[in-house]
């Protein structure tokens, strides 16, 4: 004890100190050995508080104290001079400047007005590299100005968007550097403040380059592109800063839903004009321009949807009102466009049409529950041309009047009628090379096959039930065998 009140009562003490002080401008290395040796000596002195050399004990601490906030005070100068050089689109903080950060956590409100000087000068800086990246391109003009590019929507957003996300992530690493040595409480949390400030400051000329891009509405699919190009860099620059941007994450986030607006309005004014002028079927009653054009815009939509980079659940619920606001009108169009044909020609132009919206959704992911809604539709207009197909060919062979009356149980019409056609099954072999003219107009030559086919086993089934009927002996058929020479397993075999 008695060696250390004779250090503390010496003289050469404060002359040591007083030298540090003097030298911090000189030698920062000194400077913060100084300050620890300081703020140790103020520790140890209190020691002497419980003894009975008090008062030489709070005369050191108050000279320590002074010493200290003395230190403290032109340290801050120093740190905050240093700050304001950094200036330039690239800054590099040295040790030094991480050391002082280090030193100013015991003072806290020095601390928090250092960080704010970095914060506003760093914005400036930010600021003034955003609009040179806008307006000048790089040294030597490498890369090129990005406002040389806004005449492709998309690439200028991009490139706009492209320069803040590395900036941003420029800034954080900056910030983790000059408090890498900080070991108080809230440190990620002075970075996101700090972050969200510098940040800030770009938010508005990007907001009025990407309003300007968006109202001038370059297109459905590019609109399409730029909504899911801004959705992208706020789920990135979000990931890397959390929500410290909050205020740039919020531009971003106005500008998505501001495209993503134009974007459906867009496809709600071309469906409504689906509607105004519904077109007549062509001759062919294949698809008309009117859905070819739609289904064209469909498939680049979604398209751009499937190389989306967005999160799977946002481009999922994206998908299914893309899909709500195409193929609704389009159903309705084409069900309006055939209201007056006939059923045969109706439901071909139908199936036709629905077959087109199918085969373009089946290239796509989230279209399941669409893709079966279709096929669904698509096999109601098929049992029609079935039906029609089979009533065709029991038409021209003679055999629609006999099977309903074999339906009607009128045997005695069956015979009168029978007596007169001795050459019933040359008419059924005969009528099976013939089809109805719209089977030939069908898109698909599967959905043909699957016609031909279902309507076959049809009129098998209805000469099955007139043979039944023939060789019915209480229809007192006289030699039925010479009226139908053939059974309906060998006309099955046959026809099959």
């Amino acid at each position: 004890m008695t060696n250390l009140q004779t250090l503390l009562r010496s003289p050469i003490l404060n002359v040591f100190m007083s030298n540090c002080v003097k030298d911090i401008l000189r030698c920062q290395f000194d400077f913060f050995k100084a300050l620890g040796r300081v703020k140790q000596i103020h520790d140890d002195v209190k020691i002497l508080l419980r003894t009975n050399q008090q008062r030489a004990g709070l005369e050191i601490m108050e000279q320590m104290a002074l010493l200290q906030e003395t230190s403290y005070e032109r340290l801050y100068r120093w740190t905050q001079n240093e700050c304001r050089t950094l200036t330039q689109e690239s800054c590099d903080i040295s040790p030094v400047l991480a050391q002082a950060m280090e030193a100013l956590q015991d003072r806290p409100v020095l601390y928090k007005y250092t960080l704010d000087e970095f914060g506003t000068a760093r914005r400036s800086a930010v600021v003034r590299g955003f609009i040179d990246a806008l307006t000048r391109g790089g040294l030597g003009g490498t890369p090129r100005p990005i406002e040389m590019h806004s005449h492709d929507p998309l690439r200028y957003v991009g490139d706009m968007l492209a320069w803040l996300h590395q900036a941003t992530a420029s800034e954080k690493e900056h910030l983790e550097a000059i408090l890498k040595l900080v070991t108080i409480e809230g440190v990620e949390e002075n970075i996101q403040e700090v972050v969200g400030h510098i940040t800030e400051g770009v938010c508005r000329p990007l907001k009025v380059r990407i309003e300007q891009v968006i109202v001038a509405e370059p297109g459905a699919v590019l609109l399409y592109k730029i909504s899911n190009l801004l959705k992208f860099y706020h789920h990135t620059i979000s990931a890397i800063v959390g929500n410290s941007a909050a205020t740039l994450l919020t531009t971003i986030e106005e500008m998505h839903l501001l495209s993503k607006k134009i974007f459906f309005n867009s496809l709600s004014l071309h469906a409504s004009k689906l509607m105004d002028k519904v077109e007549l079927p062509p001759p062919d009653l294949g698809p008309s321009s009117a859905l070819n054009q739609t289904l064209n815009l469909l498939r680049e939509v979604l398209a751009s949807h499937d190389s989306s980079v967005v999160p799977l659940d946002a481009r999922q619920a994206d998908f299914v009102q893309v899909l709500s606001c195409v193929l609704d009108p389009l159903l309705q169009m084409c069900t309006m466009s055939a209201s007056n044909l006939g059923t045969a020609d109706m439901a071909t132009f139908m199936v036709n049409s629905l077959y087109m919206m199918k085969t373009t959704l089946a290239l796509f992911e989230f279209t399941d529950k669409r893709l079966e809604m279709l096929q669904f539709q698509i096999e109601a207009h098929l049992d029609t041309l079935i039906n029609e197909q089979a009533s065709y060919v029991l038409t021209r062979a003679g055999l629609s009047y006999i099977y309903n009356s074999v339906q009607q149980h009128k045997p005695e019409q069956i015979c009168i009628f029978m007596s007169s056609h001795n050459n019933l099954f040359l008419l059924i072999s005969y009528s099976f090379s013939l089809l109805m003219s719209q089977l030939n107009f069908l898109l698909s030559a599967t959905v043909k096959e699957q016609i031909i086919k279902q309507s076959t086993e049809l009129v098998c089934r209805a000469y099955s039930e007139i043979y039944a009927a023939v060789m019915d002996p209480s229809n007192k058929y006289k030699d039925p065998e010479t009226i139908l020479h053939r059974s309906p397993h060998q006309v099955q075999a046959l026809l099959s």
